[in-house]
């Protein structure tokens, strides 16, 4: 009797609570469930925009269409600009999830969803702003640097504090890399950090362009006839001779022009004129001693890169690069997104467009 009671008490459960469950997985289908974000399969283009004619934008590539998708922050933000038309957007970065953009020359620093664009707070643009770059050093506080000195950033509130001291006059790119904060100055080259207490600990003269963080964790910059390594942990600094001079970009500045790979211990640096931009890129690794004897890359004919001009997109594992057609005026308007093996130096793709859009740097998530 128990055995017959236990089925047919089977016969009479089961079907209900499949019922049950159908009911549930139902009921849970509804339950909206958080879609990829609108802008997390690619990268952005920040152009600095075309000086007095209109502001900076921001640019999106989609890896799936293979298309580059214009002013996205304003398309996905009715009503906010990047104003005043006399600003460049010149910097962008995306940290813990949000997008950081810096104007120069008044324009606003705007933070924004990294995936959405939708954004979510700023400091207005004001005459005295005069914004560079920006690196995060926890969940509450990052870095700014300015026209003048160095800044630390709330992140809940996006307010700026006080001027770091010890550090003046204008300062560009910055990187954090264990205790230490890289800064790119223009009077003392790589200023040293410590990434607690702000204090300056070292100085390394004679760099004008920076920084790249390369596959074993050292930080390099460049200037004059030399590359150097900076070993984060012990601030031990290797130079390599450069077969070329490089410059810097202190006077309209933009970010460096040189980046790094994660699939080997690369760099990749532009040879970049006093106030133009360059036609070849060249590759460094102390594994191959000749590798700085030649250009690694040299852009299609015509062409010549513009602000950054170049970086290492990790999840693709490719080198991207943006060029504007040489000469000046209505060249300006002509440009192209090349995409190159960095293994080979091989080209693999041409995005072109037309706009006065002066790129002026990449960011990836």
């Amino acid at each position: 009797m128990k055995n017959k009671f236990t089925l047919k008490l089977s016969v009479y459960l089961i079907p209900v609570l499949l019922t049950m469950m159908i009911a549930s997985c139902k009921k849970d289908h509804n339950v909206k469930i958080a879609e990829p974000g609108k802008y997390e399969n690619g990268f952005f283009v920040v152009n600095e925009g075309w000086f007095g004619h209109g502001t900076g934008t921001v640019s999106f590539f989609d890896y799936a269409k293979g298309t580059l998708t214009d002013s996205i922050f304003t398309k996905e933000n009715p009503g906010k600009t990047l104003d005043p038309a006399t600003s460049s957007l010149e910097f962008g970065t995306v940290y813990n999830h949000k997008l950081y953009l810096l104007s120069k020359a008044g324009g606003p620093l705007v933070v924004t969803d990294d995936l959405s664009l939708k954004e979510i707070g700023r400091i207005a643009a004001a005459t005295s702003n005069d914004w560079r770059a920006f690196v995060g050093i926890d969940n509450n506080t990052g870095l700014v640097s300015t026209g003048d000195g160095i800044y630390p950033l709330n992140l809940q509130n996006v307010t700026l504090g006080g001027k770091i001291s010890g550090v003046d006059g204008e300062v560009g790119d910055l990187i954090k890399a264990g205790n230490y904060i890289f800064a790119l100055s223009q009077s003392n080259g790589v200023v040293v950090l410590n990434a607690t207490t702000y204090a300056v600990v070292k100085t390394i003269p004679g760099l004008e362009v920076a920084f790249a963080r390369s596959k074993d964790g050292a930080i390099w910059a460049a200037g004059g006839a030399q590359l150097v390594r900076i070993d984060p942990a012990t601030l031990v600094v290797q130079a390599i001779t450069v077969p070329f001079t490089v410059n810097g970009s202190w006077g309209a500045w933009h970010p460096g022009s040189i980046t790094a790979s994660t699939t080997e211990n690369a760099i990749f640096i532009a040879k970049n004129g006093p106030y133009s931009g360059g036609t070849q890129i060249y590759k460094y690794t102390a594994a191959n001693a000749a590798s700085f004897t030649t250009p690694f890359v040299t852009v299609p004919a015509g062409k010549e890169m513009y602000g950054a001009g170049l970086a290492y997109n990790e999840k693709l594992n490719q080198l991207v690069v943006n060029t504007v057609k040489s000469g000046y005026g209505t060249n300006y308007s002509v440009n192209d997104l090349y995409f190159y093996d960095p293994s080979s130096g091989a080209q693999s793709k041409d995005i072109s467009y037309t706009g006065y859009y002066f790129p002026a740097t990449f960011v990836f998530h």
